[in-house]
């Protein structure tokens, strides 16, 4: 599995080659096929993995205590912390398809949880779909991590070093979110 995540994180799906993958992990290309059945299988248990990886993560947080909004702002931030310290999984979700994300619903299910329980108490929108809101979220983390290089490069003009730009846009999008649900 480390090998294949490697190999698809580092040249994508359609980039990647089970031969390199099967090389990499000291195994022959047949086995591979035998337990995952095809290139597909193998990079949906890929996604299996660090999906599971991701909820193992949100799971621990103390996320139990305070308003709906104060949780999920907590939850946001570790999402956001755990694809930082884990880049490849950015990589992951960036070529996954649709179908591909199955895995992930648990952690989208988590924030559809809270916008849900916030608009059953008047703090979240009433026109915001959920699930829809929830995918934006980890659609605009993942999106900022895909185009870190490209942003960082304007650092000089933010004033800001890595760590302290990365922090503050963490802060910027957790915020964009958490108000742009917030009823009025």
């Amino acid at each position: 599995m480390t090998a294949a995540r490697q190999e698809f994180a580092r040249r994508g799906f359609y980039g990647a080659r089970v031969d390199a993958i099967a090389r990499r992990a000291g195994v022959n290309k047949q086995l591979l096929f035998y337990y995952y059945h095809s290139k597909h299988g193998l990079f949906h248990a890929v996604l299996s993995q660090v999906a599971g990886e991701l909820e193992h993560a949100l799971a621990a947080l103390p996320v139990a205590e305070g308003r709906p909004l104060e949780r999920l702002e907590r939850v946001l931030q570790a999402q956001c912390d755990h694809l930082w310290q884990h880049p490849e999984l950015v990589a992951l979700l960036a070529q996954a398809g649709r179908a591909d994300l199955a895995p992930f619903a648990p952690a989208i299910k988590r924030l559809v949880v809270l916008l849900a329980e916030g608009q059953g108490l008047g703090q979240v929108r009433d026109d915001l779909d959920p699930h829809l809101t929830a995918a934006q979220a980890l659609v605009l983390l993942v999106g900022y991590l895909q185009l870190e290089s490209a942003i960082a490069a304007s650092a000089p003009v933010l004033g800001a070093d890595e760590p302290a730009l990365r922090e503050r846009w963490k802060e910027g999008a957790v915020s964009l979110i958490v108000n742009g649900v917030r009823s009025s």
